[in-house]
């Protein structure tokens, strides 16, 4: 199932942070909360799923939106954006200390909104890091990327049209190769996603999803029936490698 993207406000001036509001739900995300001091955010985001946090810098408490992107980093693997109306080189090179994903100055139009988030979800998604990792999909010592900040918990963002949505792990039945692109394959729908199948593996859960084929991912919780050549899933029939079928088999008899 998909979900839009929900979004924390933090700003203490309320005509802008329901101007905010209005702006974000009308291009489609969701608004989880808007709150106007430190503490009030820290409850929400123990409390409620968030994707994204938009705060203000200065806020009506001794807490600051600094301290609060400081408490995020520390505690939360999810992306913020500083909205403020101090773009002084000192504002600057304190909120750069806590590692913002973006710096939005007021005043500020809805494109530049939208376009702040898109860019900063974008960056947060696709982030990766080095690391030597062994792949049990081919048991094979190999130099792979990081599992992406693009997981988080049970779920994974894709990109369709104008916004990301998060989609659960349980619901993606396959992911098929086409060219440059992966046509990732849910219980009702597809989506299409630019990205070598080898590292989109490496952000999927290892104990569901493995490299069926050359140009196949399956989730094993959805295979319906295999014979020599192909396993079903939701009456696909998707080709096979040796090994994996041999692999099937064997958890099948064990």
């Amino acid at each position: 199932m998909e979900q839009a993207i929900k979004i924390l406000i933090v700003e203490d001036n309320v005509i802008i942070a329901d101007d905010m509001q209005s702006m974000l739900e009308e291009i489609g995300y969701e608004i989880v909360d808007n709150v106007i001091v430190y503490e009030q955010a820290i409850e929400v985001l123990k409390t409620k799923q968030v994707d994204l946090v938009l705060i203000d810098i200065i806020l009506a408490s001794d807490k600051t939106g600094i301290d609060l992107g400081k408490h995020i980093r520390e505690n939360y693997d999810i992306p913020f954006i500083f909205v403020t109306s101090n773009s002084d080189r000192a504002t600057v090179e304190n909120a750069k200390t806590v590692k913002p994903n973006g710096y939005l100055v007021k005043p500020f139009e809805q494109q530049d909104l939208y376009t702040s988030i898109e860019i900063a979800l974008s960056n947060f998604i696709y982030g990766k890091q080095p690391a030597n990792k062994t792949n049990p999909n081919d048991g094979e010592v190999e130099d792979n990327v990081a599992m992406s900040n693009s997981i988080l918990k049970d779920s994974i963002f894709v990109k369709k049209q104008h916004l990301y949505y998060r989609i659960q792990f349980g619901d993606i039945q396959f992911i098929k190769a086409d060219n440059v692109y992966l046509e990732v394959n849910t219980v009702d729908k597809k989506f299409l996603v630019r990205s070598p199948l080898k590292d989109y593996l490496e952000k999927l859960p290892q104990n569901k999803f493995y490299r069926a084929h050359k140009s196949y991912i399956v989730n094993v919780d959805h295979i319906d029936a295999i014979n020599s050549k192909d396993i079903m899933i939701n009456n696909t029939l998707i080709p096979i490698s040796k090994d994996f079928k041999e692999f099937i088999i064997s958890a099948m008899n064990s």
